[in-house]
C-alpha cells in the first residue's frame, strides 16, 4: 500500500507538464536540478535560526533595550484562588457581569476583586515590552539580510526585468546555489516562525499568521519541487522588502521614537500596497498564470501553484484593510498601540475606562496591528 501512495504522490502528472518526466530533471550535463531530498535541510535550518534567534535575543536585542531604557512595568500577581483559575483557563478570560456575580457568590469575594483578580490575571499572560521589542529587532534584521541576500541573487538575473523569461526553457532550469540557499534560509526561517508559535508573542491575527506560514511554506516546497524556483525567488523578495519597515517602526516605536516610527510605518504602508496589491497580482500572479500557457498545457501544479498564491493575495487583502485604518490613524491622530495585541490594564480600568484609555495610550505600537510576512 505505501508503494502505492507513493507512486501516486510522485506522480509526474501532479508536479511536471506533459512529456515532461523525473528522469527529464536529473542531473546531466552540468545541469544541476532542484530534488524533493534537498528539502529536508529545512529543518536543520529552522533549527540552526532559532539557535541564532535565541542568541540575537539574549545579547545583542536585550542590551540594545538597556541602551534605549525599554523596561517591562510592574505587574501585579493574580493572588492563588483555584475557583477562579479555573475558569479563567477552561472558560473565559473576561467574564460577563452574570459570572462576574455567581463567581462572588462562589468565593465570597466583592465584584469588585473578582474584576481584579481577573485584570491581574489577564496582565500575567501578556508578553512584556522588552519581548516584544526583541521579537522585532530579530525579525527586523532577519528580514534585512534576507532581501539583501535576494537582491545580490537576483540583480543580474533576466527573469527580474523580463517576466517571460521565469518560464524560459521550464521545467529544465538549472538551479543555481545562490537560489538553493536563498530557499534554505526563507523555508527555515518560515518553519521556525511555525516551530515557535507556542512561545512568541500572540496577536488577534494569529489564525491568519498560521495560515499565512503553511501557504508560504507549501508554495515554496511545490515550487522546489516542481522547478517553479524563478518566480518563486521573485515571491520571497516582494515579501520581505516591505517586512523590514514593519519590523523596523515596531522597534523604533517600543523605543518611544514615535514620530519617527508613524514615518516609517507610513513608508511601510505605502511599500505593502505596491508590492503586495499591485505588483504581487498583476506582475508576479500574471506572470504564473498567464505565461505559463505559451510554454505547456494547465496540469495540476499549475493550478495548485496559482491557488496557493490566490490564498496569500486573500491574506494580503486582509492585512492591507488592517495597515490602512492604522496608517490613517498615524497620520490624523495620536493611536500609539497594537489593536490586534491585547494592552495591559490597570486595577482602576473599567471596561469602559480601558477601552477609552486605550484609543488615546501611547507606547505599544500601532504598527504591530499589521503582520502580512
Amino acid at each position: 500500500m505505501l508503494q502505492t501512495v507513493s507512486e501516486w504522490l510522485w506522480w509526474e502528472r501532479l508536479w511536471l507538464p506533459a512529456n515532461v518526466s523525473w528522469t527529464d530533471l536529473e542531473d546531466s550535463d552540468g545541469r544541476v536540478y532542484a530534488k524533493a531530498s534537498q528539502l529536508h535541510a529545512a529543518l536543520p535550518c529552522a533549527l540552526g535560526l532559532l539557535l541564532v534567534r535565541y542568541l540575537f535575543e539574549r545579547y545583542l536585542a536585550t542590551a540594545l533595550a538597556n541602551v534605549w531604557g525599554i523596561r517591562d512595568s510592574v505587574r501585579l500577581p493574580a493572588e492563588p484562588k483555584p475557583i477562579l483559575e479555573n475558569y479563567f483557563r477552561c472558560q473565559a478570560r473576561a467574564p460577563s457581569q452574570v459570572d462576574v456575580r455567581s463567581l462572588c457568590k462562589k468565593t465570597s469575594w466583592s465584584e469588585r476583586r473578582v474584576q481584579v483578580w481577573f485584570k491581574r490575571r489577564r496582565n500575567q499572560e501578556r508578553p512584556g515590552l522588552r519581548k516584544r521589542f526583541c521579537e522585532a529587532s530579530w525579525r527586523c534584521v532577519f528580514y534585512t539580510f534576507a532581501f539583501v541576500y535576494g537582491v545580490l541573487a537576483l540583480y543580474d538575473k533576466p527573469w527580474l526585468y523580463n517576466l517571460r523569461e521565469v518560464w524560459a526553457g521550464f521545467p529544465r532550469q538549472s538551479m543555481l546555489p545562490s537560489q538553493y540557499f536563498y530557499y534554505l534560509l526563507e523555508m527555515g526561517f518560515y518553519l521556525s516562525l511555525l516551530l515557535s508559535l507556542t512561545f512568541d508573542v500572540k496577536r488577534k491575527d494569529f489564525k491568519e499568521q498560521v495560515i499565512h506560514h503553511i501557504a508560504t511554506l507549501t508554495l515554496l516546497s511545490f515550487s522546489w519541487i516542481s522547478n517553479y524556483i524563478r518566480i518563486g525567488t521573485l515571491v520571497m523578495a516582494a515579501h520581505d522588502s516591505a517586512d523590514i519597515l514593519l519590523e523596523g517602526a515596531k522597534v523604533l516605536n517600543y523605543a518611544q521614537w514615535h514620530r519617527t516610527a508613524n514615518a516609517m510605518f507610513v513608508v511601510f504602508t505605502v511599500l505593502f500596497m505596491l508590492t503586495r496589491l499591485f505588483i504581487f497580482p498583476f506582475w508576479l500572479i500574471h506572470c504564473s498564470w498567464v505565461y505559463p500557457m505559451e510554454v505547456f498545457a494547465p496540469f495540476f501544479g499549475y493550478y495548485f501553484f496559482n491557488v496557493m498564491l490566490l490564498v496569500l493575495q486573500i491574506l494580503h487583502l486582509y492585512w492591507a484593510v488592517l495597515i490602512s485604518r492604522m496608517a490613517y490613524k498615524c497620520i490624523f491622530s495620536k493611536l500609539e498601540r497594537d489593536e490586534r495585541s491585547d494592552e495591559e490594564e490597570d486595577d482602576s480600568d473599567s471596561p469602559r475606562e480601558r477601552d477609552h484609555k486605550l484609543s488615546h495610550k501611547n507606547g505599544t505600537g500601532a504598527r504591530d496591528r499589521a503582520n502580512g510576512h
